[in-house]
């Protein structure tokens, strides 16, 4: 997403985050990529462009950003977090090869109906996660 500098700054506070140079940096680095990284990919990427960010405080700037509703947090595979700062309603394809991940518009798939799964559930939201191979690694 293309957002000046203080628009950032702008919605952080609209969202009533104080606006420190980590949630910042954080936030933007989310907003400039599609590639859902997890917390050790985005600290890298970060400590590449400063500041220099510690993992907890990495963490915490991710805890502050969800709580405040703009980025989520992605499970695509078990035990790892990704995160995405496409907080619109999405599904998302997974390569088996190189393991990129691609957002895919909600509207790829018929809406299903959450009132057929088994009435003791109490389902409120899904996603769906295609997993096959990416251009590039299909050829």
């Amino acid at each position: 997403m293309n957002i000046s500098p203080d628009g950032i700054v702008q919605i952080l506070k609209d969202r009533g985050l104080r606006v420190t140079p980590q949630r910042f940096a954080v936030y933007r680095n989310l907003l400039d990529r599609k590639d859902h990284p997890t917390v050790d990919k985005l600290l890298l990427d970060l400590n590449a462009q400063g500041p220099v960010s510690s993992q907890a405080t990495v963490y915490s700037a991710l805890q502050a950003l969800q709580t405040a509703g703009l980025i989520r947090e992605v499970h695509i595979e078990a035990g790892m977090s990704r995160y995405d700062a496409n907080v619109h309603p999405h599904h998302h394809f997974c390569c088996n090869s190189c393991g990129s991940i691609e957002d895919l518009p909600w509207q790829t798939f018929a809406e299903l109906d959450l009132q057929k799964i088994k009435p003791e559930l109490q389902a409120q939201t899904y996603e769906v996660v295609v997993r096959g191979f990416c251009a590039a690694c299909h050829k």
